[in-house]
């Protein structure tokens, strides 16, 4: 990786639940988003042990912890500028008219990478209990200048956990 490369760590739903397999997939991270149902404001202090963190509230983050993260957020990487939200259905702007390289968002616990113009847009599925047959998983941003490559893990992790 080159000095104008950044990496970004990406977890979601963790609804409390902060894996060892997703500290040390995440581990050597530049900064860390998290795209909501944070479930604990320990999982944010354990993350940002690891590197800076951008948090975002989810529908199911209660209390006054929660209470003061907010629902939307912009991380500038670079060059790149990132939106982060909970749900990508609640996504109230134009990412590419705003001037925004990519969009992160959970909520859906389906891990995905889809390009739509030139926004990309990723959801790094749960990384918290498992939910029905998706996978548990985190996700990484590759960013250089305004480029940003996006790549998903899945973590290994016990059938039932």
């Amino acid at each position: 990786m080159s000095r104008t490369e950044s990496t970004v760590g990406l977890i979601s739903d963790t609804h409390g639940l902060l894996r060892p397999e997703a500290l040390t997939t995440l581990t050597g991270a530049d900064y860390i988003i998290h795209a909501g149902d944070i479930g604990d404001a320990n999982i944010l202090e354990r993350l940002s042990a690891i590197a800076p963190v951008t948090a975002v509230r989810g529908n199911n983050d209660k209390g006054a912890w929660a209470s003061r993260i907010p629902e939307t957020e912009v991380l500038k990487v670079g060059a790149a500028i990132i939106y982060v939200l909970h749900d990508v259905s609640a996504l109230d702007l134009d990412p590419a008219a705003a001037g925004i390289h990519a969009v992160i968002a959970g909520h859906s616990h389906r891990p995905s990478i889809e390009s739509r113009g030139r926004v990309l847009f990723i959801n790094p599925g749960s990384a918290g209990p498992r939910r029905f047959k998706l996978p548990v998983s985190v996700g990484w941003l590759t960013v250089s200048g305004t480029s940003i490559k996006a790549r998903l893990v899945e973590l290994t992790v016990g059938s039932n956990a």
